[in-house]
């Protein structure tokens, strides 16, 4: 059955080329009549890709849509390519304030928070690239969206597992396309978090080629090859040990983000149960925080204070020191050892 319309979408090369750079479509119905006469025939369905034999010979580009979903390029296929997506400007309401400990990180970033406010001061001096290291769950990304906010910028988030595509070149441009609009909206961060998905140590992986363009584009970027002006870097990563040393050399600056104290943990627990929907009922929280060494503040967050409540909301009961102490006990069982005498 003739296809009535498909859209593509530029996906790149199966192989490492000269060509990186996606082609531009200047004139869609031009490009319309070019794409039916050299795919005319070709069975097509949503996932399948076709690859062009002239202009930009073996550049892949993926059916995202086609209708009827199993058919054939004719004549009167209607074709158009996809609009290139921008990296979405994000802008956050997190203070420092907000933030409990990870005092240390909170002072070193001030200098990020001093560039972004006078970018031109710095000049050749930028704190460009920062890296933040630690355990997960200890406030990389709140610290991350604070400073966004404390000095009145955007930030383009982005996570490295994103970059990798199924073709060459197709994380590479993602790369080079996130800089450019960086710079078009600058000052502003990029934070890119999971790094090591990405730039882990070649001991560690299976390189892949299109890893390799990743961190290639990347590092061209960071060394500030093209000067982007008001635009600093920031990656994250719980696995420093990991990291390639050509990729953890281009950092300036590393920040260690710590598992909280006891104090801090209490305060976790303190600030985020006054919003529980659910009543707290003779709960002692200094306990629940002495119970709970080795635990972030996602895991104090998340697997116990919010366990507890569904727990307690399924109960059809306010929140006891029961439901807590029981979600403390399935996280140590899940992720840790106990501690001798949690709860005496």
């Amino acid at each position: 059955m003739g296809a009535r319309y498909m859209l593509l979408r530029p996906a790149g090369y199966p192989l490492k080329s000269l060509f990186q750079e996606y082609p531009v479509v200047a004139e869609p119905r031009l490009f319309e009549l070019y794409a039916r006469e050299q795919w005319y025939g070709e069975n097509v369905r949503p996932g399948s890709y076709l690859f062009d034999r002239r202009l930009y010979p073996d550049f892949a580009f993926k059916v995202v849509k086609v209708y009827p979903r199993f058919s054939v390029v004719g004549s009167e296929t209607v074709i158009e390519v996809e609009k290139k997506t921008e990296p979405a400007k994000v802008e956050y309401n997190v203070r420092f304030d907000d933030v409990i400990g990870q005092e240390t990180a909170k002072r070193k970033v001030k200098i990020v928070e001093k560039f972004l406010a006078e970018p031109e001061k710095f000049g050749r001096w930028a704190p460009r690239n920062v890296l933040f290291y630690g355990v997960s769950g200890t406030g990389k990304t709140m610290i991350a969206k604070a400073l966004a906010t404390e000095a009145g910028v955007p930030m383009l988030p982005v996570k490295a597992t994103s970059l990798i595509g199924e073709f060459v070149g197709e994380g590479a441009r993602q790369i080079h396309s996130l800089y450019e609009k960086a710079e078009q909206i600058a000052p502003c961060i990029i934070f890119i978090d999971e790094l090591d998905a990405i730039a882990l140590d070649r001991r560690y992986q299976d390189l892949r080629g299109d890893v390799s363009e990743i961190v290639n584009s990347l590092l061209t970027e960071m060394d500030g090859i093209q000067n982007r002006e008001g635009v600093c870097t920031i990656a994250a990563t719980n696995k420093i040990e990991f990291i390639d040393s050509s990729i953890r050399s281009r950092f300036e600056e590393e920040i260690e983000f710590k598992l909280p104290s006891l104090e801090e943990r209490l305060q976790i627990l303190e600030f985020n149960s006054r919003t529980l929907p659910q009543e707290m009922k003779d709960v002692n929280l200094h306990e629940i925080a002495r119970a709970t060494e080795g635990f972030s503040g996602r895991d104090l967050v998340e697997k116990v204070l919010k366990a507890a409540l569904h727990h307690a909301i399924m109960d059809g009961c306010g929140i006891s020191q029961g439901h807590l102490e029981e979600k403390v006990s399935k996280a140590r069982k899940d992720y840790r050892e106990p501690p001798k005498e949690m709860f005496s």
